[in-house]
């Protein structure tokens, strides 16, 4: 039995803009900073991870280096975690997107499984990346616990995969920001714990927990 504690990176800028982020290297803003701490100390009181693996794109280390200097640990980047390509669509709002894309937008909001973003990834790209990266991981650290810190798009489909979801169920999920998801994954089964848990979160002011 491996347990897996699966982290969405804290606030950024681009967050709050509710811009396509994907794999531009947007870094914490001063709400993400608190989060990350916030996070580190929830960790360390409560687990004692083996190894924590984090997306090698800015955000997602500034979210992971407070769980690593709490828990003793080194963060080790792993690309197998980075969040989807948006291609062309990389740093449009969300009202942008639409404007300019239509009826990709339609899709994306509908049947994002159906999609591919223009010079860039499909979600059934990224699901077999990160379920790949699960499998290698979960492989590698048998009955430990490990932390995987990642975005919002990898976070949805690596809970559609535990749950035996195919990538159509996508919208179904909204981790927040430095929130904290714990699974137990054995060979035959899996179970999911804890689900978007932003506990930690609650001592900062409210202005720290968004949902974008």
């Amino acid at each position: 039995m491996t347990t897996v504690l699966l982290i969405r990176h804290g606030q950024t800028a681009w967050n709050r803009e509710q811009r396509f982020r994907g794999q531009t290297d947007v870094p914490l803003d001063e709400i993400g900073l608190l989060q990350a701490a916030a996070l580190g100390q929830r960790i360390a009181a409560a687990w004692q991870p083996a190894a924590i693996y984090a997306s090698p794109l800015q955000r997602t280390l500034q979210t992971a280096t407070p769980v690593g200097q709490a828990c003793h640990l080194d963060v080790i980047p792993h690309p197998g975690l980075l969040d989807i390509n948006f291609g062309a669509c990389t740093g449009l709002t969300e009202v942008e997107f639409r404007a300019r894309y239509p009826q990709l937008a339609l899709a994306w909001y509908e049947r994002p499984h159906t999609i591919r973003f223009p010079d860039g990834e499909s979600l059934d790209d990224v699901y077999r990346r990160v379920a790949e990266t699960l499998h290698w991981a979960v492989e590698r650290h048998p009955e430990q616990t490990i932390v995987l810190v990642t975005h919002l798009v990898v976070c949805r489909l690596l809970l559609c995969h535990l749950l035996g979801l195919d990538a159509s169920h996508f919208w179904q999920f909204e981790p927040a920001p430095a929130s904290l998801s714990a699974l137990e994954i054995s060979r035959n089964r899996h179970w999911l714990h804890t689900l978007n848990d932003t506990a930690h979160l609650q001592s900062l002011s409210p202005n720290t927990v968004h949902r974008r």
